[in-house]
């Protein structure tokens, strides 16, 4: 007989041991804040110990939570791959989820070409920001993370790097925006997380009042704002490239903050049996080496 947790408790567990964020584990399984936290605290007192360290709002693992956390991901790992394994295959078009900001500001502009290069191929483009469940909604989904998925593989697509951005005009003033200190006489534009901007002015040793400003949900709505003047926005520059490339954004300053997330072709490991799938997948990755923009040369933290 196997004595074992709630596998409620587990799920909560490893995914907020996987993002050190009890908010980002809440954001995947499609849950509540409060009911990670609570199955987290339910499987600690099971086992008779913790697994995190609570810093202030800065989640650690203890010793014995980082030793769970390495065997939960393999098990879960293998009972996703049993799961395909057995599962039906079904047919149809090749299902794509993306993230909203990745798909207008990257993936969209460029799909044509994917199109021209396999006419044969149906495909289904929906956009998301959550993970699918079960494995049984889309073939591959691109999404932003640490590149840690349990039972599913990953392939990096490209590092993130941050910087500000803003049009032409506004760069050129006046007053013209040619320091970081300069930055405290325009608009900042945020999206999430916002503390980005905190980081890039604590690298670039500059202190501004960021709490003015303008918020957006969404990163490809922050850089549209930006190419359109209505202030400086701390750009992703994979999701900028193009603007940058055609002048409609420009890059003010040397100082690149490097993000810790990176964008991911996410997929079950039984996904590439398709070839439609396998074909997706090479163009992507050749695709994104072609048209990575490479962070200005300068500070890089």
């Amino acid at each position: 007989m196997r004595r074992l947790p709630p596998l409620g408790a587990l799920r909560a567990f490893e995914a907020a041991a996987r993002h050190l964020s009890f908010t980002r584990a809440a954001m995947e399984l499609c849950v509540t804040q409060a009911a990670i936290s609570h199955q987290v605290r339910q499987l600690e007192q099971w086992l008779g110990r913790p697994l995190f360290e609570r810093r202030g709002h800065v989640l650690v693992l203890t010793r014995k939570g980082e030793t769970y956390l390495d065997e939960l991901s393999l098990a879960f790992d293998r009972m996703a791959a049993a799961t395909e394994r057995v599962r039906e295959r079904r047919d149809g078009p090749l299902r794509i989820t993306v993230l909203p900001s990745f798909a207008s500001r990257w993936l969209l502009p460029r799909l044509p070409a994917f199109r021209e290069r396999h006419p044969e191929i149906e495909f289904r483009v929906s956009s998301a920001t959550r993970l699918w469940e079960g494995n049984d909604e889309f073939d591959l989904g691109i999404r932003s993370g640490l590149g840690r998925w349990p039972g599913l593989k990953a392939d990096l697509i490209a590092r993130e790097y941050l910087s500000p951005v803003c049009h032409p005009d506004l760069a050129q003033g006046p007053p013209a925006l040619t320091e970081p200190a300069d930055l405290a006489k325009v608009m900042l534009l945020h999206d999430e997380p916002r503390a980005a901007w905190r980081l890039w002015c604590e690298l670039a040793g500059v202190s501004l009042d960021l709490e003015q400003g303008v918020q957006f949900s969404d990163a490809a709505l922050v850089l549209q704002a930006a190419a359109d003047g209505a202030g400086v926005a701390l750009g992703r520059l994979l999701l900028a490239a193009d603007d940058l490339r055609a002048g409609r954004l420009v890059q003010l300053f040397d100082t690149v903050l490097a993000n810790d997330y990176s964008y991911w072709l996410v997929y079950p490991r039984a996904a590439l049996q398709r070839p439609q799938a396998m074909a997706f997948r090479n163009w992507l990755l050749q695709e994104a080496q072609q048209a990575r923009l490479p962070p200005h040369p300068g500070k890089v933290a």
